[in-house]
């Protein structure tokens, strides 16, 4: 069983539209396009190289792998992102015909979760999901994810789309490590880890007289 990750840049409320840069996805009237990039120094760009400086393969919503398909193939493989990026398998979900012009891209449709199970059972490297915001609501539903590597800004925008979006089934989570770059970054990684615990109260002792009172 391969792990499949989402990685993703988030706000400190949550939201993970277009960190890259303006135009990226202003689909609901979002305006703050490039919220992440002022926060980048040699500290994140270790990071990434580190969770992509390996083989892994892709899965991506039909939003995310047009902006990736429109960008990366121009770079050569003197870039070392574009060089793993270009060569790994690409699937994407999407409901529409895909243009199959991008090496190793794969299309997924009908069942997604079921194929997607499936995929996941196969011999392969790692499965990473980046952007991909309706997707990731699919797989969260379906119990997909094996983790999260997150990458948090000391940002708070009040819109756009969240990691974790209305309809979310409550769960908690292991964490697996964290850090924090020089511009306030935190950089974390998380393991679900089943169902929420909540609290309990228990009248005990002076409590129960408290209550009584």
């Amino acid at each position: 069983m391969r792990k499949l990750i989402v990685l993703s840049f988030i706000t400190l409320d949550g939201v993970m539209q277009a960190p890259g840069g303006p135009g990226e996805d202003d689909s609901g009237g979002f305006k703050y396009g490039g919220w992440s990039v002022g926060y980048f120094d040699d500290f994140m760009g270790k990071v990434m190289t580190e969770q992509m400086g390996h083989a892994f393969d892709m899965l991506l919503g039909r939003k995310t792998y047009d902006i990736f398909a429109a960008y990366w193939p121009r770079l050569g493989d003197d870039d070392p992102t574009a060089r793993v990026i270009n060569r790994a398998k690409k699937y994407v979900v999407s409901n529409r015909p895909v243009n199959l012009d991008w090496k190793t891209t794969i299309p997924i449709s009908g069942d997604v979760a079921a194929k997607i199970a499936q995929l996941k059972k196969e011999d392969g490297p790692e499965i990473q999901v980046h952007g991909s915001g309706n997707l990731i609501q699919t797989l969260l539903k379906t119990n997909l994810v094996d983790e999260f590597w997150l990458k948090t800004f000391p940002v708070a925008l009040g819109s756009g789309k969240r990691l974790f979006a209305e309809g979310t089934m409550p769960a908690g989570f292991t964490l697996k490590e964290s850090r924090t770059s020089p511009s306030g970054v935190v950089v974390s990684s998380y393991a679900p880890a089943g169902e929420v615990k909540l609290g309990s109260f228990e009248l005990t002792g002076s409590s129960q007289e408290a209550n009584r009172s």
